[in-house]
């Protein structure tokens, strides 16, 4: 006679909460992210925290250190620094996401079509992307941003072509990894189109990687976007933006060096939290870490 078993079932561990498991306990990661949650929340709720208008001058508050009216200060017009950090963010962040949008929606289906079908195909992208990485990411940048025409809109699409090519060869050699999996082979013999076996089967296994290097890409591009931004072919003045106001703060050096503190703090936390977030990512997503 068989006995049952009395034992409580153990309970499935799906792969999200194992993932998020293994980001606690990487605490750099999780500064990283609630960082990153806040500078979210500043830009979107920009209009409730800020008490001034990023616009409005103030000639009778010139370079202002800060106070207790203004807490970061005033610049060389009388503007609100806190107010134009928070309306910053928008910038940044947008130019950040956009930017990602554009280099996935471009290097993931060319990277893909390079490594599943190969031949002539895999040949002919990866001769472009060649040509492409031999350009300086922020050169290559800059001149696309130039060709544009100086504004955020066209900053962002220049950003985000310069990253395309790093996708293409990060998917493409995921994808030359997964495809000769034991599963690929049995998808296929089954009499699975192309592309069910390519999107089905193949691209979900290779998202973890995209999304580490999507973390990574997107302090990348808030670096670009606030160069383009200060050499001009970034967001316009007046509008606020972290690379403008480093630009025009750099008269401002010698007597009022908080101008310049403010924006240059915000871009190096916030790039150092998306790197970091990507870092415990990479870890958390990695099966051969415990």
């Amino acid at each position: 006679m068989a006995i049952a078993s009395t034992a409580p079932a153990v309970p499935h561990e799906g792969q999200f909460a194992r993932f998020w498991k293994r980001l606690r306990r990487r605490k750099a990661a999780l500064a990283g992210l609630v960082f990153i949650v806040i500078v979210i929340l500043a830009a979107i709720l920009a209009p409730m925290i800020a008490q001034f208008d990023p616009l409005a001058q103030d000639y009778t508050a010139i370079r202002q250190p800060p106070t207790a009216l203004h807490w970061f200060g005033t610049d060389e017009l009388g503007r609100d620094i806190f107010a134009r950090i928070v309306f910053g963010a928008r910038a940044s962040m947008l130019a950040g996401v956009i930017s990602l949008s554009i280099a996935l929606a471009i290097g993931v289906p060319f990277g893909l079509a390079a490594g599943y079908f190969g031949g002539w195909i895999d040949l002919s992208i990866s001769r472009v992307v060649d040509a492409m990485l031999a350009i300086p990411f922020l050169i290559l940048a800059i001149a696309l941003a130039a060709f544009l025409g100086p504004s955020l809109t066209n900053s962002m699409i220049a950003i985000g072509v310069t990253a395309a090519p790093l996708f293409v060869r990060l998917t493409r050699g995921q994808v030359l990894s997964v495809k000769a999996e034991d599963y690929v082979a049995a998808a296929r013999s089954l009499g699975n189109p192309h592309w069910r076996v390519a999107f089905r089967h193949i691209l979900p296994n290779v998202l973890p990687a995209l999304i580490v290097q999507a973390t990574l890409a997107l302090a990348a591009a808030i670096t670009s976007e606030a160069s383009l931004s200060f050499l001009g072919l970034g967001q316009q003045p007046p509008a606020p933006s972290w690379g403008s106001m480093l630009n025009t703060a750099q008269r401002s050096l010698s007597n009022a060096p908080w101008v310049a503190v403010w924006p240059g703090m915000m871009i190096f936390l916030t790039v150092l939290s998306f790197n970091l977030l990507g870092d415990g990512m990479r870890d958390a997503l990695d099966p051969r870490s415990r």
